[in-house]
């Protein structure tokens, strides 16, 4: 783990994807950060690097930054069990956020664009929806909120193969 200090955060990289912040009590969301995140994301194969807050996957709130380059595939997919909500918060960007029926097709009316410049900083997902985000201009950056703890299993993605090119 490489460490790399900013401000008043310790900055440790967890894995490939992933950085995690270091504080014992509160840490600053900075342009720094911000920065930092962006420079992951445009470095990563995958397009998109995430920074975690949150202690561990067992922690009972999941809080993280995710930044997103256009190209950066998410796949579709529900937090179903157990049902899990989620809300995102624009810091840097333009996102595009899509649901779907459990068919696969578009829920056209419950799509979105976040664009700070056209007044539209986030969203709140309820659980069992099934849901893709995706960054519309280079440089896009989130924060996330969601319950943990966090499991891959329990992440519904079985929406790909229903959805139509």
């Amino acid at each position: 783990m490489t460490e790399v200090n900013m401000s008043q955060n310790k900055i440790i990289r967890i894995s490939s994807t992933a950085t995690k912040s270091c504080h014992n009590k509160s840490v600053v969301v900075d342009r720094a950060l911000i920065d930092a995140k962006i420079f992951d994301a445009r470095q990563s194969s995958r397009k998109r690097d995430v920074h975690i807050f949150h202690s561990g996957d067992q922690d009972p709130l999941q809080r993280m930054l995710n930044a997103i380059q256009p190209g950066s595939y998410i796949t579709p997919h529900r937090h179903h069990i157990p049902p899990k909500p989620e809300s995102i918060v624009l810091l840097n960007g333009i996102l595009g956020y899509v649901s779907f029926n459990d068919d696969g097709s578009l829920l056209e009316k419950d799509s979105a664009l976040l664009d700070i410049k056209r007044d539209k900083y986030g969203l709140d997902i309820l659980s069992d929806v099934w849901h893709t985000i995706f960054a519309l201009e280079a440089d896009t950056v989130i924060f996330e909120v969601k319950p943990g703890p966090y499991d891959s299993s329990t992440n519904d993605k079985g929406l790909t193969s229903k959805i139509s090119a």
